[in-house]
């Protein structure tokens, strides 16, 4: 008959070894995920809050083979003073034209039709980005 070992008693000698490396490496992964959530938190916080302009183009019109007109959607604070970068590009997808427009007034909402001077002819224009000017 072979001998059956028996386990040590429960409670008897305390927590084994792997029990108290199970409850730190618990508390360690919930501190650093705490951490890691709070941090993601902050950057998106601080990502919708900290853009003080933002722009958008909502149309172009081709005016001459040296120009184009950009209509410009640009919401910024009443205080703030922005930048809005627009490009323009021709058949081949080569920039032609590139321009930085300036918009400091005590508006919140602006709508202004801007003009780009190019090299070429332009088939498009786009808009870079808006920043406010530090």
């Amino acid at each position: 008959m072979a001998a059956v070992r028996e386990g040590l008693p429960d409670g008897r000698y305390g927590r084994s070894a792997d029990a108290r490396a199970d409850r730190t490496l618990k508390i360690v992964g919930a501190v650093l995920g705490a951490g890691l959530l709070a941090l993601i938190s902050w950057f998106g916080y601080d990502y919708i809050t900290g853009q003080d302009v933002s722009g958008r183009l909502t149309g172009f019109k081709v005016v001459a083979d040296d120009a184009v007109d950009v209509r410009l959607e640009v919401t910024k604070d009443k205080g703030a003073t922005g930048v809005c970068t627009v490009r323009t590009l021709d058949q081949y997808h080569a920039e032609v034209g590139r321009k930085d427009f300036t918009f400091d007034q005590r508006q919140d909402d602006l709508v202004k039709v801007v003009t780009v001077r190019t090299t070429a002819r332009a088939t498009s224009a786009e808009l870079i980005g808006c920043e406010p000017v530090r």
